[in-house]
Parts: C-alpha cells; sequence; structure tokens
C-alpha cells in the first residue's frame, strides 16, 4: 500500500477526537417505532418496525431493536445498558454515515459495534468491510474485514463478511490545476 494510499485510510477510518465532536453519551434517548414490546421481568423493551434512535446529534435506524436496561430507574426513567439493532442499521453522525446488517451501542463502554456488510462513508470517502468498533468517547473508527460467522445469540442469524475478508473502499482526490 502507497504511503498516501496508507495516510488516507487512517484519516477515514482512525479520525482523531480534536477533528470530531464528542457525542454525549449522557444524553437522553428518544426513541420510535412501528411497535414496542415492553418486558418488565427481563428489563427489557424490544422496537420493531421502522426503530429510529436518537441520542445527540446521533441517529441510528433498523427494522429491530431490543433495548436492555439495568433496573434502575433514575429521574422516572430506566437506564439503558445496551441496544441491539438488526435489520438495515444505520448511524448517522454530524460527519459519518455507517451502514451494516447488525448493530451494538453498548452505553457503559460508549461502543458501537457494527457487524455484516459494513460501509462508512465519510466526506465522500467510503470504506467497506466486515466490522466496525466506533469509539464515542474518542471518536475513533476502526473497521476490519472479519466478521462474526454464524448466528450468534444476539444476531438472530448469518453475518456476511467482506468479500475475501478484506477491507476496501474509494478515497476521493481533490481537483488539482
Amino acid at each position: 500500500m502507497s504511503r498516501l494510499a496508507a495516510f488516507a485510510l487512517l484519516s477515514l477510518v482512525a479520525v482523531p477526537a480534536a477533528a470530531q465532536t464528542r457525542h454525549d453519551t449522557n444524553a437522553p434517548i428518544d426513541f420510535g417505532a412501528d411497535h414496542i414490546e415492553l418486558q418488565d421481568r427481563a428489563n427489557r423493551a424490544v422496537l420493531a418496525g421502522n426503530v429510529k434512535v436518537r441520542q445527540g446529534e446521533m441517529t441510528l435506524t433498523a427494522q429491530r431493536m431490543t433495548v436492555a436496561y439495568t433496573g434502575q430507574v433514575v429521574g422516572g426513567n430506566p437506564q439503558v445498558s445496551r441496544l441491539d439493532a438488526s435489520g438495515g442499521v444505520t448511524v448517522v453522525r454530524p460527519s459519518q454515515t455507517a451502514r451494516s446488517q447488525f448493530g451494538v451501542y453498548d452505553l457503559n463502554r460508549r461502543v458501537i459495534t457494527m457487524l455484516g456488510s459494513v460501509r462508512l462513508t465519510q466526506a465522500g470517502n467510503t470504506v467497506n468491510g466486515g466490522r466496525l468498533t466506533i469509539n464515542l468517547d474518542t471518536g475513533r473508527a476502526v473497521i476490519d474485514g472479519s466478521s462474526v460467522a454464524g448466528g450468534g445469540s444476539n444476531a438472530g442469524g448469518n453475518v456476511t463478511q467482506a468479500p475475501g475478508g478484506r477491507v476496501t473502499g474509494t478515497f476521493s482526490v481533490p481537483k488539482r490545476n
């Protein structure tokens, strides 16, 4: 890989925190869906159909999502600990859009992990892979070609891996005179 390509790749998938607005993981989580089932004994809610979750400047959409909460209530609100999403998962942040088949937002670790046919777009650049990890504290996004094989208990099905388990992409080139 040439030095220019390596630099461009690093600037896309490992954006330093100073270059991004830090995500407010303490912001309230607003949600909407066609159907919501509360499972209080299991400390979870299942949202289905056109699910849209918004926290601060970040929006997560999917067809289905399980919201796990701790059982503790602060200020009248249950304390959400994890979101598991499936079916056309999209995460939109001010300077990035990521798409995949499955996604997990671990609120305690402040990390989003996306699996299966991942596509990360930022400023005209696109990177494809099998797994994407976004650290919301640092703003760093790391993508690799690997993915979970088979169906885990949270995934509920097979996860597609990038061709050959590799990361691929396209970088925009500025016009030169």
